[in-house]
């Protein structure tokens, strides 16, 4: 009887096993409201802005092609979470700098100061490739409106450090400008389980 028991433990931890493995994730959703038109599902999308990078080069989204989109926004001043951000940023961008489907963008949210020489000097001293990680600008209101759009709190703030108080949570973007994960950058755990919410999405875009 005993060993009748053990064969059928065995039998059912090996079917356990095998259901474990068979499983799949479930698919990354698509944040923010959506609307049915003719049938069809419409899903918020991040705009197609035209931006400028640290090159003084036009950026837009639809220019990088099936690429998905690690974003944030910060400026370069900032006294306060940029810094914990951006360190959360760059390990990210230590993973994935040599995956040519992996695009980082910053936005700053500081226009007037944050001119595309700034910018550029500011990417050169945190060591990155401009290729992967483009730092990007554009008309104060835009880049606002630009910030809702990607779920991200950004608002003039006169009694916050440098007049701005903002959220520094990290965005990621699929190649259809659908929003389909986000992290806190400010918070070192957080950012650990983006990876897998990345690995995820690039698993679902590059299997299709």
């Amino acid at each position: 009887m005993r060993n009748r028991s053990l064969f059928f433990a065995i039998i059912a931890l090996g079917y356990l096993s095998f259901c474990a493995c068979d499983s799949e994730p479930k698919p990354l959703p698509i944040l923010g409201e959506r609307d049915v038109k003719n049938g069809d599902t419409i899903y918020h999308q991040v705009p197609d802005m035209v931006l400028i990078d640290q090159d003084s080069q036009a950026f837009q989204l639809s220019k990088l092609g099936d690429k998905i989109v690690v974003a944030d926004f910060f400026f370069t001043s900032c006294p306060s979470i940029c810094p914990r951000v951006k360190k959360q940023m760059l390990r990210l961008y230590d993973k994935y700098k040599t995956d040519p489907r992996v695009m980082f963008v910053s936005h700053s949210i500081d226009p007037r100061h944050d001119t595309p020489s700034v910018l550029k000097t500011y990417a050169s001293n945190l060591g990155i490739n401009t290729v992967d990680w483009k730092y990007v600008t554009g008309d104060k209101d835009s880049i606002f409106h630009l910030a809702d759009q990607y779920f991200v709190s950004v608002v003039d703030d006169p009694s916050a450090p440098s007049g701005f108080d903002h959220s520094g949570r990290i965005i990621l973007v699929d190649k259809n400008r659908h929003v389909r994960g986000y992290c806190e950058g400010v918070d070192p755990e957080s950012v650990t389980g983006f990876f897998k919410t990345i690995d995820q999405l690039l698993a679902e875009e590059y299997a299709k």
